[in-house]
């Protein structure tokens, strides 16, 4: 049997032979093939474009996801940053006051509390008197040698007077603060807090099926041992997104908590929480 093409119209010609031709089925059929042609490229030019706009659409979908998560990761290094700036570091005051009474001195021999040593290491200033040496001489017994007036005069005396901190009251301890000098900070930094927001997120159907998107911004406080309690809403953008900002913010693990003057301290912390449709 003869192979024939389908695509040509030379079939066409073979089944017509020694027929009428003008008749409407010749010509109907004679452009069979090239019909068959164009339905043929036409199939291929439609999945090749929808494979490019499927990966055109991944690309901006991968790109939109990055971008928002850059903006996440700036807008906290702004906070930050704003927060440390207003930082005020209080120095503790040490003070010392030497009283001296300089008009009339009376000679003073310094006390050496008794120290076993070698003879070789003990400096003449530092040995110890004799009981007779000490009633012999009118000079009494102060913190250091002083060369004055034997018969009147006080003796010269050394005062030191440092300043503490206070206790802090139960009230202050309760403190929240706002700014402090190490602000809290999450275990990793940005990124890794980034990373567990967004695996950690479960976008709430209702507000999926309506198309809600937005920035929800919330407020907590950073305990003394790094746990996280009072996570509220700030800023709202639906009740779905908030309930679920919340769950996820305070199920967070423990950050390490912000110091003040070198103790740990309650801080308060602000923290963008973005839902973005893809």
């Amino acid at each position: 049997m003869a192979k024939i093409d389908l695509i040509s119209g030379s079939w066409t010609d073979l089944v017509f032979e020694n027929r009428n031709q003008t008749y409407g089925a010749y010509v109907l059929r004679k452009g069979t093939g090239r019909r068959n042609v164009i339905a043929i490229l036409s199939v291929i030019l439609l999945a090749i474009a929808c494979q490019i706009g499927l990966t055109l659409k991944n690309i901006a979908d991968e790109a939109a996801a990055r971008r928002a998560a850059m903006d996440q990761v700036t807008e906290l290094s702004a906070l930050e940053q704003k927060k440390e700036a207003k930082v005020e570091r209080k120095e503790v005051v040490k003070q010392e006051q030497v009283q001296r009474v300089v008009e009339k001195v009376k000679s003073s021999v310094k006390f050496t509390a008794p120290v076993i040593k070698k003879d070789d290491e003990v400096k003449p200033e530092d040995e110890l008197k004799t009981q007779d040496e000490l009633m012999s001489s009118k000079a009494a017994i102060g913190t250091f040698d002083v060369k004055g007036n034997d018969e009147s005069g006080e003796v010269l005396k050394a005062k030191e007077v440092i300043a503490t901190e206070p206790v802090k009251p139960k009230e202050e301890e309760n403190k929240v603060f706002d700014v402090v000098e190490q602000m809290p900070s999450y275990p990793g930094g940005n990124g890794a807090l980034m990373q567990y927001l967004s695996s950690h997120i479960k976008y709430p159907v209702i507000a999926e099926e309506n198309g809600i998107q937005g920035r929800v911004i919330c407020t907590f406080v950073v305990e003394r041992d790094g746990s996280i309690t009072d996570v509220r809403i700030a800023k709202s953008v639906d009740p779905s997104l908030d309930k679920e900002a919340m769950r996820v913010v305070s199920s967070m693990p423990k950050w390490i908590p912000g110091k003040q003057n070198g103790s740990a301290v309650r801080v308060k912390y602000t923290l963008p929480v973005t839902f973005r449709l893809q």
